[in-house]
């Protein structure tokens, strides 16, 4: 608790005056130093911080005395207030890069930067998420920096209230926790959808930046390109769009439940609603089979073997009331089940 208030630009003094204060009821300046073994110089000036945050008042009369505001009024306001500065300096840091970007120039062999190494790729790609204040669309497709580790950049966007699109390689839904994964950024408003096989792998923000692998074919993942406002940035906002309209949604796994008994009316779907019979592993098969991953797939991912995925898929068709494995994809989006 030394550094309590270290996120909010006060340092360590502030924050042991601060919690001397919300214990000690007018206190003076004497008795602080003394219980914090500091000067009362420095008492004074952490007191007078302190003052000009909101977080401490000084009592009328003599000698000086101080109480803490409460912690929950004005450490709110207090962060309240730094959001609105950092706010106000993106806002900033926008506009004098605009300035910048008028006063050099676009040249043409400007529109697209290569990126060497993962850090320099690692960090390009956070100043993007992390930096948007519209939106971002990602195609999620190998090669990858490090497969399975949860985006933070993308969850703070979000956060933010930055819209995020996503289209999934099928193949790599099959993956160990993938789909726990996913759901983390479903949860938070994250819109996904599949293809079978896609890889196209890209990343663009705003509508103003772009990052691509140097190859869609290739498994070089620390290399990358930054693309720029340019006619090639134009045909991957082109592609990223058609792609989108031709993918299936990937719906949320619901709250874990057991299947309701037959013919119980509480769990019986209705047209959209999204109400459904199903076990949480069996939802999961669906989300996969939907997606487009084989049987063999989907038993890897969810660690069961193919024989219980072929069980399961067939109680799945039949509860569909559906004879192929594609109408059953059919009518769980149309039930509202994916």
């Amino acid at each position: 608790m030394t550094h309590l208030l270290k996120p909010v630009g006060l340092g360590p003094v502030e924050s042991d005056v601060y919690l001397h204060l919300l214990s000690h009821a007018h206190a003076g300046v004497p008795g602080i130093a003394e219980a914090l073994g500091i000067t009362a110089p420095r008492v004074r000036t952490a007191l007078s911080r302190l003052t000009s945050a909101g977080l401490a008042n000084r009592l009328i009369g003599r000698p000086a005395r101080y109480v803490a505001a409460p912690p929950e009024v004005a450490l709110d306001s207090l962060v309240l207030h730094h959001h609105q500065v950092l706010d106000d300096l993106r806002a900033q840091a926008r506009e004098l890069s605009l300035r910048a970007k008028v006063a050099a120039g676009t040249q043409p062999g400007d529109l697209i930067e290569v990126l060497d190494g993962a850090d320099a790729v690692l960090h390009t790609l956070t100043r993007l998420e992390l930096g948007a204040r519209h939106e971002v669309c990602i195609i999620d497709a190998p090669p990858y920096l490090s497969p399975g580790t949860l985006n933070t950049n993308e969850l703070q966007a979000l956060a933010r209230g930055v819209t995020y699109r996503g289209i999934y390689h099928a193949p790599t839904l099959a993956a160990p926790g993938a789909l726990r994964l996913l759901d983390r950024y479903l949860a938070v408003g994250e819109q996904a959808r599949s293809l079978p096989d896609i890889r196209m792998k890209m990343l663009i923000a705003d509508g103003e930046l772009a990052v691509i692998p140097i190859s869609f074919t290739g498994d070089d993942a620390a290399t990358r390109l930054l693309v720029r406002p340019s006619p090639v940035l134009d045909a991957l906002k082109l592609a990223f769009e058609a792609l989108w309209n031709r993918a299936t949604p990937v719906g949320r796994a619901a709250p874990a439940e057991r299947p309701a008994p037959a013919g119980d009316a509480a769990a019986e779907d209705t047209a959209g609603g999204g109400r459904h019979p199903l076990s949480p592993r069996d939802l999961a098969i669906l989300r996969l089979l939907a997606s487009g991953a084989k049987d063999r797939s989907i038993a890897r991912a969810l660690d069961v073997t193919e024989r219980t995925v072929e069980r399961r898929v067939a109680e799945i068709v039949r509860l569909l009331d559906a004879s192929t494995r594609f109408q059953a994809g059919v009518q769980a989006a149309a039930r509202g089940w994916l």
